[in-house]
């Protein structure tokens, strides 16, 4: 009973944007539960929940006898399946607290006596008030709408002091059984039972009979674009997630890494010794001498999160990815034998795919840990189940086997979007993929893909470091280099000497491996792991091949990179927590951006001119057909076959980076129409600043200018030595 006191504030950690707002909790039922107080909640609610589970809630200690009496004769006795629950709300209240899922009849009745004992003793401990808020903030309406806040920001898109009577009763009527009264997959089920819920509330008196009539006649009015859109909320499930693993992270050990993710303990190394926020919780200590507990401390953590930003990311990744390419990715998949893969692969290598995936199943390691054969296992897996599947229109209940599941789940393209304050680092918003419910992997700090001509800038970098300029020039030719000749998809101004502007605007692989191959790889090294990337292949791979982007790199670490372009040459850690208070309100942590200056500011102005040219006329040029006409900086990535579509884009104040492609690298497009950056991934890029520059609460200005002096001569070299050796070199 004192855990019940308010358990959903009490004892779990809140976490809030920068903005002010609540946006999740963690507690130990996993549950991202945001209590709502009785005086907050709609009259319209409580009439229908009493009206409906239990009229004389106000007269009773907990136990109905009258309508448990009436239960036992006509269902016990007589057999009536109508005839109506025994149980009160302060008992459901009890099951939905203290009772597991009853598997049988015994069970359940077993159960029974239970839930009367605590029902008595919650009507002692509280009043009947509190009992009703807490019927609300602890039932789970589904779609991820877990309490009532989440129940009516979801299905409404209101809060749930501004239901409407027939809102009111839709919810309520769901608390019957929300899957099989779901508004959304069985409206016409769901209507019928919302207009029983307002018929008990005529009979108790709640409404007149014109008021029945009237509302009654209503339709649902569940807005569809709500479901189409469901993880638009700015509440950032992937960032919480990530947050609450980073700070409950352990020290890494060695052997707690298998042998083929060595890349991952060297990664978690570094931000253990480098960010205080990494395993925060375990560095820590309470009085007592425990480590801090995120989900009985009651912390608060005020995070850089901004839930308009985060909105519109959400709403950006939504609108290009599900509402467009997912289309065009269809119809290419369409008439193709190995859909959703690549054509090139041939039977054995998709069995082979699909292996490795049925392995990494939770269906398969639970079948494997029952000591199910594989004869077992594959029996399991081509036999048809019941199942929700995904649908950027809404979840879908259907049959079908478990392997044809995760083959319709590898058809959906995945995508994840981050944005930063360029000054600080800050992470504004944070989309790690398509949809948290379903597809959970997080693609913004935890997954890695090739990088393609994003990381190209970086090589120019160097190039600025060691006393070129964008006007320094150098001869577009294709050359060998060992075992290696780079091919190029343009042959414009081929056997021209072309300035490094035009080689970066155009993307060009044979400038860039011209570069490398005079700089070194060694020090193109050096300076990505001065960038942030510290994934250990890219040591393995020091090579002039690295020039094109084959290593594999998270998309907050590529835009954290991009930092240092936009801030005079100093690039910003990611930042995702200013403070954090314990339960009392004590501050007991404070947040401060960690940089690190990569190349100077006179560089950083070069590389800004030579990224504003990429937008102005090179690969991202179609920037300019969205209405964005500000000074814009940007690169655009395309790997191999298409697999993996990259944007960064930079503006004055913001960073941002989006990455479109398959789960596997061998789920593509064909066609490098569809397929390149700039058609994948720059578009999701547009769309969230045509928001951000639309909304004037925020803090940023489409006119706004890079802070570059007046008159700065780009031609001129930081350095005193002649750069015109390369040209030499080449001519």
């Amino acid at each position: 009973m004192d855990d019940l006191a308010n358990p959903i504030d009490k004892y779990a950690s809140q976490v809030y944007s920068s903005d002010g707002k609540l946006i999740g909790t963690w507690n130990l039922d996993k549950a991202n539960r945001v209590a709502v107080d009785y005086n907050n909640l709609s009259p319209h609610l409580v009439h229908a929940l009493v009206a409906t589970e239990d009229e004389r809630f106000y007269e009773h200690s907990g136990i109905d006898f009258i309508a448990l009496g009436r239960a036992i004769i006509k269902r016990g006795i007589m057999g009536h399946a109508s005839a109506g629950g025994g149980s009160t709300i302060t008992q459901q209240l009890a099951k939905q607290l203290y009772s597991e899922k009853a598997h049988n009849t015994i069970e359940r009745l077993l159960q029974k006596p239970i839930e009367w004992v605590i029902a008595i003793k919650l009507e002692r401990h509280f009043t009947k008030e509190e009992i009703i808020a807490m019927y609300f903030n602890y039932f789970d309406f589904l779609n991820n709408a877990v309490g009532i806040k989440h129940a009516a920001n979801t299905y409404f898109n209101k809060e749930p002091r501004n239901l409407t009577v027939t809102e009111a009763a839709t919810l309520v009527g769901m608390c019957k059984n929300p899957s099989m009264f779901n508004p959304h997959r069985h409206p016409e089920r769901c209507l019928q039972r919302r207009n029983v819920v307002l018929q008990q509330m005529r009979k108790s008196g709640y409404l007149t009979q014109a008021e029945y009539e009237d509302y009654s006649a209503k339709p649902l009015d569940v807005p569809e674009h709500l479901f189409t859109a469901k993880a638009v909320d700015g509440s950032a499930a992937y960032f919480r997630e990530f947050l609450r693993q980073y700070m409950m992270a352990k020290e890494p050990s060695r052997d707690d890494y298998p042998s083929w993710n060595m890349r991952q303990f060297t990664i978690d190394s570094i931000a253990w010794a480098q960010d205080p926020l990494y395993g925060w919780c375990n560095k820590n200590f309470k009085r007592n001498g425990d480590p801090y507990n995120i989900y009985t401390d009651g912390l608060r953590i005020f995070t850089t999160i901004d839930t308009r930003m985060q909105k519109y990311a959400e709403n950006a990744v939504r609108k290009y990815v599900g509402g467009y390419l997912q289309e065009q990715f269809n119809l290419n998949m369409q008439y193709k034998k190995n859909a959703p893969f690549s054509s090139s692969l041939s039977h054995q290598q998709i069995k082979d795919i699909l292996n490795r995936t049925i392995r990494q199943t939770t269906r398969y390691l639970t079948l494997k840990e029952q000591g199910a054969s594989i004869d077992e296992i594959r029996r399991s897996f081509r036999t048809p189940v019941e199942m929700t599947l995904f649908s950027y229109h809404g979840d879908i209940d259907t049959t079908m086997t478990p392997i044809d599941s995760i083959l319709y789940y590898k058809s959906f393209l995945r995508a994840a979007f981050c944005s930063m304050d360029s000054k600080t680092g800050a992470v504004k918003a944070y989309v790690g993929g398509i949809d948290f419910d379903h597809f959970k992997y997080d693609m913004v700090m935890m997954g890695r893909r090739q990088v393609g001509s994003t990381i190209k800038p970086f090589l120019y970098a160097l190039a600025m470091q060691n006393g070129m300029t964008p006007c320094t020039t150098i001869q577009n030719i294709q050359r060998r280099y060992g075992n290696w000749m780079p091919r190029n998809s343009s042959r414009a101004r081929y056997g021209a000497m072309v300035p490094l502007l035009w080689g970066l605007q155009h993307s060009n692989n044979w400038v860039s491996a011209a570069l490398i191959n005079q700089l070194g790889p060694s020090q193109f090294v050096n300076i990505l792991h001065d960038f942030g990337l510290n994934n250990p292949d890219i040591d393995k791979n020091a090579t002039p091949v690295l020039c094109l982007g084959p290593c594999e790199v998270s998309v907050g670490e590529m835009v954290s990179a991009y930092t240092a372009f936009a801030n005079h040459g100093i690039r910003c850690a990611p930042m995702f927590v200013t403070r954090i208070e314990d339960s009392r309100g004590n501050v007991i942590a404070q947040f401060q951006p960690l940089m690190n200056e990569v190349i100077s500011e006179e560089d950083s102005y070069q590389m800004i001119d030579m990224l504003r040219a990429v937008v102005n006329g090179g690969t991202a040029g179609r920037i300019r057909s969205y209405g964005l006409d500000g000074d814009i900086a940007g690169k655009t990535g395309t790997t191999n076959n298409n697999s993996d579509g990259w944007f960064m884009g930079v503006v004055p104040q913001l960073v941002s980076g989006c990455w479109v492609g398959g789960e596997d690298r061998d789920i593509h497009f064909d066609s490098g129409s569809l397929g390149q950056g700039a058609t994948m991934a720059l578009p999701v890029w547009a769309y969230y600043m045509q928001q951000i520059y639309a909304d004037k609460t925020l803090p940023y200005d489409p006119k706004a200018l890079f802070d570059i002096p007046k008159g700065f001569d780009f031609c001129a070299s930081s350095d005193n030595d002649d750069t015109n050796g390369i040209e030499e070199e080449f001519q």
